[in-house]
């Protein structure tokens, strides 16, 4: 089979969709990463690598800032063309 036939047929494993109508959330990973990145150079320069608590991905940025703000489980006998990639 050629890979257009494959990828009209693709479907969903699993009944879960985002809850908004954004496309993707990847700029806003990006500038979560930038950020995380920025604070630990920051905190390497000041304290140098001895005795230093790193930042995590969370501590700072709010994922429910981003664009989808996480996901919800539909009905897929309901809405099948949901479960269409």
């Amino acid at each position: 089979m050629d890979g257009k036939r494959e990828m009209s047929r693709s479907r969903r494993k699993t009944p879960v969709a985002g809850n908004t109508t954004a496309s993707s959330e990847k700029q806003d990973k990006r500038f979560a990463n930038r950020r995380l990145r920025r604070e630990t150079r920051t905190l390497l320069d000041q304290h140098g690598s001895d005795d230093v608590h790193l930042p995590l991905q969370r501590e700072v940025s709010n994922r429910w800032a981003m664009e989808k703000d996480g996901k919800r489980w539909f009905d897929e006998e309901k809405y099948p063309k949901q479960m269409r990639k």
